[in-house]
């Protein structure tokens, strides 16, 4: 065998599992990152001090801890933990895993669910354990990279605490690494000395899982030098071509390329927004991930300064959901092209960002008597819809009345610009309420 390939330690332990299954954490105190779950006083760890846990769905990027904070429950739990691939699993593991469950909880006994990629569930696969969950016959752990509001039943949702999880930081990523070459039952054995640390944790991503298996593939390729595993740029790229742009796609390059986007439409650039787009595309994003962002922008960027934007937004969603790739990239550059090159304005967006900072700032919220609903004889009395002035009995179906609550001045949070629609609105709201400030 070639020397350059050959290592009687690798043979000896050729059995052994992915170096990233490991290193996976024995205890919720290796585990790295994600402190404001499994910090001191966040909500998981103290779950893992009682060794009582609700339902929980685990949000967030591949390689973030999402499977092995679920194996770590099933341990520290002592329930009788089932693991289901959404990919490989249907409605009949499903209801398999919930009759041994009733049987177990009869005994005394509780069941952990585990399943994983939940989000490949259809709603009506979801539906099958929904019951179980409410019913505290199992209690049900779900990981998911997609935003669970879209995936995810909301009776499901209602029934589960959401946890998102982060990317880890390259210094989080870093120690990781460090850990593996230090303590894994392989790699401690032999000398090994990465050189270009920050190009492995650029093309990572955040991505724990993948940083290891970068360094496993990397091994195999390695050169020695002064009697080191020397892993260099050029090892690392040899023995990731075939897999960088699938980590770019789920790794940090990901969040910078829909940011990217998001401000090339913002800054009215329908040209870098495109390249932007197609990029996403080429490296396999999900056509929806972007029309919903692009529903988001509709109203957060553009708002009423062209109030088409936002069915024009749903619009090209729904198509996208009905037709797929590859032909739904028409559909979203239309949108692009639309959403880029029309006016913006943000003035909703803040206009609700401001309302909520003073409901939460504590503004007196109590309904005044005339604005409350008067459905019954009682409340009638109680003055309940009193002097109430129904604007169209007035001319332009308009009346000057204050529907703010008791005890607040009128406050205006909704500034119109002066693009598009909204100049009209600045103009029309300017006359009816001469005394509020556009």
């Amino acid at each position: 065998m070639n020397e350059l390939f050959h290592n009687p330690e690798e043979e000896k332990d050729s059995s052994l599992p992915p170096l990233a299954d490991r290193m996976r954490p024995k205890n919720i105190d290796e585990v790295v990152g994600q402190e404001h779950l499994i910090g001191v006083d966040a909500p998981l760890r103290y779950f893992f001090e009682t060794g009582e846990f609700p339902s929980i769905i685990f949000w967030g990027p591949p390689g973030t801890g999402k499977t092995t904070l679920a194996y770590l429950i099933a341990e520290k739990s002592n329930y009788d933990f089932t693991r289901l691939s959404a990919v490989e699993s249907g409605v009949k593991d499903v209801r398999e895993v919930i009759n041994k469950a009733q049987y177990l909880k009869k005994q005394g006994k509780k069941t952990l669910l585990f399943i994983d990629e939940i989000h490949r569930f259809n709603k009506a696969q979801q539906d099958a354990f929904l019951h179980a969950v409410e019913k505290g016959i199992i209690t049900l752990i779900g990981a998911t990279t997609e935003n669970p509001s879209f995936e995810v039943n909301s009776a499901l949702l209602s029934r589960c605490q959401v946890y998102k999880l982060h990317s880890l930081t390259n210094d989080e990523i870093k120690q990781v690494v460090e850990n593996a070459i230090k303590n894994d039952i392989v790699l401690s054995k032999i000398p090994i000395e990465i050189e270009d640390i920050d190009f492995l944790l650029n093309i990572t991503g955040g991505d724990a899982r993948t940083a290891l298996n970068a360094i496993e593939l990397a091994l195999k390729l390695r050169k020695k030098r002064n009697g080191k595993n020397v892993i260099n740029r050029e090892t690392l790229e040899k023995a990731l071509q075939q897999k960088t742009a699938q980590y770019d796609k789920k790794g940090e390059s990901h969040y910078d390329t829909i940011s990217a986007f998001i401000k090339s439409l913002r800054g009215s650039d329908p040209d870098a927004a495109m390249l932007w787009l197609a990029k996403m595309l080429d490296a396999g994003e999900d056509p929806k991930f972007i029309a919903r962002r692009m529903v988001i922008f509709a109203s957060e960027d553009v708002g009423n300064a062209d109030t088409y934007a936002l069915t024009l937004a749903v619009s090209v969603f729904q198509a996208v959901n009905l037709i797929g790739m590859p032909e739904c990239r028409i559909n979203l550059a239309q949108g692009v092209t639309y959403l880029a090159s029309c006016p913006k304005s943000n003035a909703s967006y803040m206009a609700i960002k401001n309302a909520e900072e003073d409901v939460q700032n504590g503004v007196p919220l109590s309904v005044p008597l005339h604005l409350r609903n008067a459905p019954t004889k009682l409340m009638k009395q109680e003055g309940y819809g009193s002097d109430y002035k129904y604007p169209h009995d007035f001319d332009n179906h308009f009346i000057e009345v204050n529907y703010f609550p008791e005890g607040m001045k009128p406050k205006t949070y909704y500034k119109p610009t002066e693009f598009g629609k909204e100049k009209q609105f600045k103009e029309w709201l300017s006359k009816l309420w001469k005394n509020r400030k556009r």
